[in-house]
């Protein structure tokens, strides 16, 4: 594609702008809590409506916990044709009611909003993007896939198995999670993560009159946790930390068990399998104590793997087409993105610039909105892949 053309769809996208906030602010007025399923559908369904709208066919999936997922491609594409998969989510970390103490607000060129920026800005990108195309009569030589699932926020559990069907089939995924930082870097590499319960059986005993016969689960919490704290090295960005503990009965008694939740993060695979392996290895430094361990790296990490290097050198390619320089940055939270990259090449952060994932201040800054679009849609249009580039 030639450079002005890149130009032409910043420029129609510009000239919607405001269209686009105010497609953004009616999805976040819609709450939708990864924990209550049955907000989804209203989202969901006027998603499946605004992707009908730019030639899309539209299949609501139903969940049996979830509130379901959306798949989306042109209603005239052709089967012998290269996929590519654009992926999201709908699901905020917000409860119901937060609108009512953290309404929407726009000020000094940022719309506040919770989920905005975490991630209905994306979808919002998703969807011009298309529109973009469409107005310029582009048809991508591959063809664009929507995905958008409802639990992504707590781990994908039922979308996982369709992420990773579409991964598998797909020339490239683009991921449309928030990017990263001030300056709006795409997220090239993502940690892995891993969630993990230890519980600790000890035996009671009276703490006055015969503690000798109890065995403490508190006290071998107490070496766990620091043996646990051992295995963190910043270095190699592998980072454990013990989230929450519980145990004993009352302070008159020797505590007969105990419980930490571990939250683990990795850069690399190797890694992961390797911490992986050092806790399920842990013993008891007392007689008398049982480990239950249970868990696992439940997000593998993203790594910058050779295609995924080839599908960042297009997105900067684009991006100087669009006159701006992108950077890139490492996520310390795990995304969709963790899984496709497994598969196929994968970049994330194409959504909005802001700040305050899950955080009061939550929100995103308007004016790259076109930009950060147009490069979405530019990506799109970007020939498939060589074999040879991907896993």
């Amino acid at each position: 594609m030639e450079e002005n053309i890149a130009r032409k769809l910043l420029h129609w996208l510009e000239s919607r702008r405001e269209e686009m906030v105010d497609c953004i602010g009616r999805l976040a007025r819609i709450e939708t809590p990864s924990t209550v399923p049955e907000t989804h559908h209203p989202i969901l369904t006027l998603l499946a409506e605004s992707f009908v709208g730019v030639g899309f066919r539209a299949r609501l999936i139903p969940g049996r916990d979830s509130g379901g997922h959306l798949l989306a491609y042109p209603a005239d594409r052709q089967r012998q044709c290269p996929i590519q998969l654009l992926l999201g989510h709908c699901d905020t970390v917000w409860p119901l009611g937060t609108l009512d103490t953290m309404p929407l607000q726009r000020k000094d060129g940022k719309l506040y909003g919770p989920g905005v920026y975490d991630m209905k800005a994306g979808l919002v990108q998703m969807l011009f993007a298309l529109r973009a195309l469409k107005a310029f009569d582009l048809s991508p030589p591959v063809t664009p896939v929507v995905f958008i699932n409802s639990d992504e926020e707590i781990g994908s559990p039922e979308s996982r198995c369709y992420i990773t069907r579409l991964a598998r089939l797909s020339n490239r995924v683009l991921v449309l999670e928030p990017s990263l930082g001030p300056t709006g870097r795409l997220k090239t590499a993502r940690k892995g993560v891993g969630r993990f319960t230890i519980t600790i059986h000890g035996k009671a005993a009276h703490a006055g009159l015969n503690p000798e016969e109890g065995v403490s689960a508190i006290l071998e919490l107490s070496h766990l946790i620091q043996a646990l704290y051992a295995l963190n090295d910043p270095e190699r960005g592998i980072s454990i930390n013990v989230g929450t503990i519980d145990g004993g009965l009352r302070a008159n008694v020797v505590a007969p068990t105990s419980t930490a939740v571990i939250d683990v993060r990795v850069l690399t695979q190797r890694d992961a399998e390797a911490i992986e392996k050092a806790i399920y290895a842990l013993k008891p430094a007392s007689p008398g104590i049982h480990l239950e361990i249970q868990g696992r790296i439940g997000r593998p990490p993203m790594e910058r793997t050779h295609a995924n290097r080839i599908l960042w050198d297009l997105a900067r390619e684009g991006a100087r087409e669009l006159g701006f320089e992108l950077e890139e940055g490492t996520a310390g939270g795990g995304s969709d993105g963790n899984t496709t990259s497994l598969y196929t090449a994968t970049l994330d952060g194409l959504g909005a610039v802001g700040d305050g994932a899950h955080a009061a201040h939550e929100h995103i800054e308007l004016a790259p909105l076109p930009q950060r679009t147009a490069l979405l849609a530019r990506l799109m249009t970007f020939p498939p892949l060589p074999p040879r580039y991907l896993p």
